[in-house]
């Protein structure tokens, strides 16, 4: 079985009410955003309007302030991401074709946070469900995520050689097997999400395949990866641009882990599109940091090539924002995606909210 140390990369988080800053902070008027369609790239989605309200004193506020009560994300991280590797494990089994399965097996088992799937698992224990019943559909989470990372890494996309400290799948299996491997997880994440989710009705599991299969196609993940190749080397590309590569390309994915964890666990719609603008939130953020950290890490603390976005010429938020106000952007992200938690329970919101925080602060 493998299994993910989780202890090199995330801390002990203390977890608290931040009611006293919410309602001090000067919040924006902006949630209406979440609710937009698919928008053309020309069209803004305004989530981040340069301030000077965020400085360093505040991205330390959650080592500051006294805790009211503590969560810890380490243990959790574990035992989730463990429960998730063994699934994982069990379902993408060895078979005719080896060839195809290996591959599979060697992407898919390599490691990693499993953020996705332990969203996907909190969403739902967090509206009342219970781990068995995410399951399935996290694990498919996850296959769809190693598949675009399998399809990105070839010459023809990133030209990756590295990922997850590892050859990339094309390195070691050629780029025909490599294709085909990511082919395959992605179908089977489907399969394998129907036909093994149990205590769910079969409506709520057929609301969550169309929740996925959306965040991943045209609309999202692969909107995101187009717009993205096709600004490689543009130098007009402004903010709204870029938001909108990277709420398609990174945040629907997360997107889609949240919800349908709260659909499958038997979420309100309200329940559901609070979780939906939190996943949002920290979907962006997910990205907004990856930025940064291309730029101020090197190979070995990420684990990946690092700086081949500069190598690129890709469009990033340091590069258009510059280091010190993607770092404010962040702060400000993982503010509002706290902030959609409120009206639930703490005490099951707090993976969450450690969550939100462990993306904002995370070194690699």
């Amino acid at each position: 079985m493998t299994t993910v140390s989780i202890s090199s990369w995330v801390q002990t988080y203390c977890v608290f009410n931040q009611a006293t800053r919410s309602r001090s902070r000067s919040r924006s008027p902006s949630f209406n955003r979440f609710n937009l369609p698919i928008i053309p790239v020309s069209k803004p989605f305004r989530f981040f309007r340069p301030s000077n309200r965020l400085g360093t004193h505040q991205r330390r506020r959650i080592e500051q302030d006294p805790p009211k009560w503590a969560f810890d994300l380490k243990s959790y991280m574990i035992q989730k991401a463990n429960s998730v590797n063994q699934a994982l494990e069990t379902a993408v089994s060895l078979r005719e074709p080896l060839k195809i399965h290996e591959a599979m097996r060697y992407s898919v088992l390599a490691g990693g946070k499993r953020v996705r799937p332990v969203l996907c698992i909190a969403a739902c224990e967090l509206v009342g469900g219970e781990e068995s019943m995410a399951m399935p559909a996290a694990c498919a989470v996850e296959m769809i995520h190693t598949m675009s990372l399998i399809h990105d890494d070839p010459p023809c996309m990133d030209n990756d050689d590295l990922r997850r400290g590892k050859p990339t799948n094309h390195k070691v299996f050629g780029e025909d097997i490599a294709v085909l491997a990511g082919d395959a997880l992605l179908a089977f994440s489907f399969e394998h999400m129907t036909g093994s989710t149990v205590g769910v009705s079969p409506a709520r599991i057929v609301r969550a395949v169309g929740e996925l299969a959306k965040s991943i196609g045209s609309e999202g993940l692969v909107a995101g990866q187009v717009v993205d190749i096709c600004s490689e080397g543009l130098t007009d590309v402004g903010l709204e641009h870029l938001e909108f590569i990277h709420v398609h390309k990174t945040a629907a994915l997360l997107e889609g882990s949240v919800v349908l964890g709260a659909i499958l666990g038997g979420g309100s719609d309200e329940e559901v599109e609070k979780l939906r603008k939190f996943a949002r939130c920290i979907g962006l953020l997910f990205q907004v940091v990856d930025d940064i950290l291309d730029v101020t890490k090197s190979s070995t603390e990420l684990g990946k090539t690092a700086g081949k976005d500069l190598v690129a010429d890709k469009v990033t938020y340091p590069k258009l924002m510059g280091i010190e106000k993607s770092r404010e952007f962040a702060e400000e992200l993982k503010n509002d995606a706290v902030e959609q938690l409120r009206g639930f329970d703490q005490e099951k919101a707090a993976p969450l909210i450690a969550l939100a925080n462990y993306i904002a602060y995370r070194q690699n």
